[in-house]
């Protein structure tokens, strides 16, 4: 754990002492802010609930997360301080780990930031702020899971913008997946369960019920164990570069 808290500190403090976290949080707010008020009609509903900020989300993280992602380890590559970065007494894993939670814990900076909504929704009315708590959670474990698959793809190139591109294509499959258009295209030859299967697998499905209030077993252990699964790629995909 002090190897992963060492990463840790050291990735927290690289994203503050460039102008690129400040850049993330501000535009992070402002499409928020302007797709919950303008395409969400957040006043016009008449309802004392945050749907209308959380329903889009996930198609926010799919351009904004690959951001933060692309750096991750492409930089790294690039540079050539992957190499002294794995000559310290760490593994592979724990480095890993370090870059991706303190990613994590950066998105979540940006979201806790969107509190003065939370304050407006409960001065306009009585929200259930239960409900609300599990929108935030599931906001999150669907940005671990964005974060997850951006920095493995990000170990794969040492073109961040390479990076990006693959990042933000991955994601909107995994989220699309799960989207009307999508299974209109499968539901005219393929079965329910076919259906059911590829809906399944889009974070959409799973996001859609922690929005409601409905916190799942089942889905968090999907976004669990999704976000293991890449950072293990992850892991195996720097040590592929090491050895490069």
């Amino acid at each position: 754990m002090r190897n992963i808290a060492t990463i840790f500190r050291r990735e927290m403090g690289a994203y503050f002492a460039t102008p690129l976290a400040y850049v993330f949080i501000i535009i992070f707010l402002i499409l928020a802010g302007t797709l919950t008020f303008f395409l969400g009609s957040f006043l016009d509903r008449n309802q004392a609930d945050l749907t209308a900020f959380f329903q889009f989300h996930p198609w926010l993280y799919v351009v904004l997360i690959p951001a933060i992602s692309m750096r991750l380890w492409a930089e790294e590559i690039h540079s050539g301080t992957i190499e002294l970065l794995l000559t310290l007494p760490i593994t592979p894993f724990q480095a890993v780990a370090g870059k991706f939670l303190a990613a994590w814990l950066f998105t979540a900076v940006a979201l806790i930031l969107t509190f003065p909504i939370w304050l407006t929704v409960n001065y306009l009315g009585h929200p259930d702020n239960g409900v609300i708590l599990a929108g935030y959670v599931g906001s999150l474990l669907t940005a671990g899971g964005y974060l997850a698959i951006g920095a493995c793809l990000s170990a794969l190139t040492k073109n961040q913008v390479i990076a990006f591109v693959l990042s933000t294509a991955a994601c909107f499959a995994v989220t699309a997946a799960g989207s009307p258009i999508v299974l209109n295209l499968f539901s005219g030859w393929a079965g329910q369960s076919v259906l059911d299967f590829i809906a399944s697998l889009s974070f959409l499905t799973h996001f859609q019920g922690l929005i409601k209030g409905v916190i799942d077993l089942r889905d968090v252990v999907y976004f669990a164990s999704f976000i293991l699964f890449f950072l293990y790629a992850n892991t195996l995909a720097v040590e592929r570069a090491r050895g490069a």
